[in-house]
C-alpha cells in the first residue's frame, strides 16, 4: 500500500474532524452563550477541553463507524473510496456551515461513505445503516424533542415558588455544568467517528487489524483536531441555535443542554449509537421553548433545519461519488 495514499488520507480525515469542531462547536455552546452564562471565548475553550476529554471515555462509536456501513475496501481502490467520503463531508460541513445551517457533521459523513462505496461497486451494509445510522436519526431528535419538554416542565414546577432573579442567576451557573456535559458528549461522540475512519485506513494499510485497539496516537489526533477546530468557532450556526428558534433565558439553556448531553451519553455507552449531537442539541431546543408556547419556537426556522437533516446524507453522498470518480480517473 502507497505510504503517500495513507497520510493523505489520514491528513483529510483530520481535516474533516477540525470542520467538524467548528461546525458543531455551537451544539455545546450556543445556548450558554444566547443566556450570557459564558463568554463566547471561555465557553470555547472550555468545550475544546471538555471535547478532548471526552475523545478518551470509549471506542464503542468508532467500532459502529469502522465496521458496521460499509466492507473494508481492499488496495488503492479502497484507500480512494475513504478520501472521496472524507471530501464529501467536508464540503457539505463547509456549504451549510456557510449559510449557518446546522446540520449533522456525523451524517455527512456517513452519506460520503455510502456515496463513495456505492461509486466504488464497494457492498453497503444496509441493515446496518438501517439500524445504526437511520433509525437513530429519526428517533434521537424525537427523544430530544419530548425529554427537553418534561425536564423542562418539571423545572418549572419544582421552582414555581422560586424567586425568578434568583433562580436565574442559579440557572446561569448551573449552565456551566451542562454546557461542559454537552462538550464532553461531543466529543465522545464525534472525535470516535473519525476515529473510525482512521481505523479503516490502517486496515486497508495492513497496518492495524479490526481487533487491535485504537492506537492512542489515533485518538489524540482526532481528538486535538475536533478541539483546535471547536475553539476557532462556528458563529454563523451559534446564531441560529442560540437565537433564531427561540429566545432562551438560563433554566431553558439549562434543561436544552442537559436533555442534550443525557442523549449522547446513553446511546454511546448503551447502544454505541453515533447519533447526531446536532439534531439531539436542536430538537431539545425546541421542546423546551414549546413549554413557554406552542408558537414561541420560530417553526419556519425549525422547518429550514429538518429539512436540511434530511438532505445531508444524500447530498454528501453525492458530492463522494463525484469526488471518488474523479479520483478513479486521475490516479487509481
Amino acid at each position: 500500500m502507497d505510504t503517500f495514499a495513507l497520510v493523505v488520507t489520514i491528513g483529510v480525515a483530520l481535516f474533516f474532524t477540525y470542520t467538524n469542531g467548528f461546525h458543531d462547536s455551537a451544539n455545546a455552546i450556543a445556548t450558554s452563550v444566547s443566556t450570557r452564562a459564558l463568554t463566547p471565548r471561555a465557553a470555547l475553550a472550555m468545550a475544546a477541553v471538555m471535547n478532548l476529554a471526552g475523545a478518551f471515555m470509549g471506542s464503542g462509536v468508532a467500532k459502529t463507524v469502522s465496521e458496521g456501513v460499509i466492507e473494508t475496501p481492499e488496495g488503492s481502490k479502497g484507500m480512494g473510496i475513504l478520501f472521496a467520503a472524507l471530501v464529501g463531508a467536508i464540503v457539505w460541513n463547509l456549504i451549510t456551515w456557510y449559510f449557518g445551517l446546522p446540520s449533522s457533521s456525523s451524517h455527512a459523513l456517513f452519506g460520503g461513505m455510502v456515496g463513495a462505496a456505492l461509486a466504488g461497486s464497494t457492498t453497503v451494509y444496509w441493515h446496518g445503516v438501517v439500524d445504526k445510522i437511520v433509525i437513530p436519526m429519526f428517533v434521537s431528535p424525537v427523544i430530544g424533542l419530548l425529554a427537553g419538554y418534561l425536564v423542562m416542565t418539571a423545572i418549572m414546577w419544582i421552582f414555581r415558588r422560586a424567586n425568578p432573579h434568583k433562580a436565574k442567576r442559579g440557572f446561569r451557573i448551573a449552565q456551566t455544568v451542562s454546557a461542559a456535559g454537552m462538550a464532553l458528549g461531543h466529543g465522545l461522540q464525534d472525535a470516535q467517528k473519525t476515529m473510525g475512519i482512521v481505523v479503516m485506513a490502517l486496515v486497508i494499510a495492513d497496518v492495524e487489524d479490526y481487533g487491535d485497539p485504537i492506537p492512542v496516537w489515533v485518538k489524540l489526533a482526532c481528538a486535538l483536531m475536533l478541539s483546535l477546530g471547536t475553539y476557532a468557532g462556528g458563529w454563523r450556526i451559534m446564531r441560529t441555535l442560540g437565537r433564531k428558534i427561540i429566545e432562551l433565558d438560563p433554566p431553558q439553556g439549562f434543561a436544552a443542554e442537559t436533555t442534550g448531553a443525557s442523549i449522547m451519553f446513553g446511546s454511546a455507552f448503551i447502544f454505541h449509537a453515533p447519533i447526531s449531537t446536532t439534531h439531539v442539541i436542536t430538537s431539545a431546543i425546541m421542546g423546551v421553548g414549546a413549554t413557554r408556547r406552542v408558537n414561541a419556537v420560530r417553526w419556519g426556522v425549525a422547518k429550514n433545519i429538518i429539512m436540511g437533516w434530511f438532505i445531508t446524507m444524500p447530498a454528501a453522498a453525492v458530492v463522494a461519488a463525484v469526488s471518488f470518480w474523479i479520483v478513479n480517473l486521475a490516479v487509481l
